[in-house]
């Protein structure tokens, strides 16, 4: 039972609370964005609605796009006995004495309860393992909420058990519905107060907020109660002020969640599409939300041999050349070369040739490993006994340094792995390569058609040389 001081003390809590808090929806009507799980007819709706929210839910999204505000409105429109839980503060003690509740509400009154977990994905996998069977076997029904992907951050068995609900960035038109309440709200918001917000003000408030509202709402709030009244009584909020309030636009960016892997995706695919601009500005939100610039320059150095390759040689020594200049200089200088690396890849010809070494991989690991030709064989130790490296002919010693003989296992004569593209330079070396193939092929065949006899030595062939003069 709360005393008389237990409730004074927190009705002076919630006049005391912040905007944000204060401002919270209370009903699902209240709640604005989110249509496309909280709409009309909706099936989340429709069983917050009838409380027949029995299946466990999770919900994910960025801060302030109303995970907690949905999970308390739920709070207040079901029958069920409602417990809250912060990932962060409480664990599998916490958690034991919320079952042992659940169990003696379950047994005595046929009472079901339903736990929010805040920040669910704070809590280790013994934690969460902790809390599935009793979401298995019903006994609770969970909400969790979570800013990270639950598919990565939440264990398997309780994802499969719960029904998952993605929460979106608010809307300008969200952020405007919700300034406005507070603005006119004489309960909780400034609807008392006389409140001038000028309309270049108000554009950077919503601007800056990023779509999140508890950003949006402390902004606001910071602005009304650091300006002193006029001698009209009126709270008038310029644009200086509102820049005051909010000076930097909120990034949503986890340097360990969806956030960092999406960015940097959009960035390589946009370098690896040839398109200039989208790659500059994919490099300025990571930089500006803290990414790793080294993290930045390994992906460019590998995109440099994945995506660009022969087609310019360059891409990589300007890839490798850009980190090490980061090293040199650290930021915020660091950012030129990181951007001439980004440009220059972006801009230049693009070949995915490199790829040969998978064809490659991939038909040894099919058919296994080729045993070499002996004329290819290291001549230095066994070339006398066991007639190692017999037959190879120096292509230093024949016109244009090439003589047509086989590298590749005899079964795999012919094979092609390597497929140079038609850009950049390397257009030159797809004219060089099919010449030499042409010859590779024409001499092999003759060769097959000898059927081992001793092929006729062009000049520039010379005896077998003592193992110390061999040219491997």
């Amino acid at each position: 039972m709360k005393d008389l001081f237990d409730q004074s003390m927190e009705q002076e809590m919630e006049q005391e609370a912040p905007l944000a808090a204060r401002m919270r929806p209370r009903t699902l009507d209240e709640i604005v964005g989110q249509d496309h799980i909280i709409g009309e007819g909706k099936l989340l709706r429709r069983a917050i609605q009838t409380d027949r929210l029995f299946q466990s839910i999770i919900l994910f999204g960025p801060p302030g796009t109303g995970k907690t505000t949905l999970a308390r409105v739920i709070a207040e429109h079901t029958s069920a006995r409602f417990e809250t839980i912060s990932a962060v503060l409480a664990g599998v003690s916490e958690l034991r004495e919320v079952i042992q509740n659940a169990r003696e509400q379950r047994r005595l009154y046929r009472k079901r309860t339903i736990l929010f977990i805040d920040e669910v994905h704070r809590w280790n996998k013994a934690q969460q393992d902790a809390l599935l069977p009793h979401v298995e076997t019903g006994l609770i029904t969970l909400i969790g909420a979570t800013t990270a992907n639950p598919y990565f951050e939440v264990i398997r068995a309780l994802v499969s058990r719960s029904r998952l609900f993605e929460l979106q960035p608010l809307q300008p038109a969200h952020l405007e519905i919700l300034l406005d309440r507070a603005l006119s709200d004489t309960e909780r918001g400034y609807g008392k107060r006389k409140i001038l917000l000028d309309t270049d003000a108000r554009e950077h408030l919503l601007d800056l907020s990023g779509g999140d509202a508890r950003n949006l709402l402390n902004a606001l709030e910071l602005a009304v109660e650091s300006t002193p009244a006029g001698a009209d009584g009126i709270i008038h909020i310029d644009l200086q002020t509102a820049e005051e309030s909010i000076q930097k636009r909120a990034v949503q960016y986890d340097k360990n969640g969806d956030a960092h892997y999406d960015t940097i995706s959009a960035f390589i695919k946009s370098v690896r599409g040839s398109d200039p601009d989208a790659a500059v500005y994919w490099l300025a939100k990571m930089l500006a939300a803290g990414e790793d610039p080294r993290f930045i320059l390994r992906r460019l150095i590998v995109l440099a041999g994945e995506d660009i390759g022969l087609a310019d040689p360059m891409g990589i020594v300007v890839a490798t050349s850009a980190a090490q200049a980061f090293e040199f200089i650290g930021l915020p200088e660091g950012v030129y070369p990181i951007t001439e690396a980004t440009l220059y890849l972006a801009t230049a010809p693009k070949s995915n040739s490199a790829g040969a070494y998978f064809r490659a991989a991939g038909h040894i690991e099919e058919h296994g490993l080729g045993a070499v030709p002996t004329h290819l064989m290291d001549s230095t130790r066994d070339a006398y006994g066991l007639g190692h490296g017999a037959g190879y002919q120096y292509p230093h010693d024949y016109p244009g340094h090439f003589i047509p003989q086989g590298y590749l296992p005899r079964d795999l004569q012919g094979q092609v792995f390597y497929k140079p593209s038609d850009q950049g330079y390397e257009t030159q070396i797809a004219e060089r390569v099919a010449a030499w193939r042409k010859q590779q092929a024409e001499g092999l065949e003759k060769k097959d058609q000898s059927k081992g006899k001793p092929s006729i030595q062009s000049a520039g062939d010379h005896n077998p040389p003592k193992p110390s003069q061999d040219k491997e």
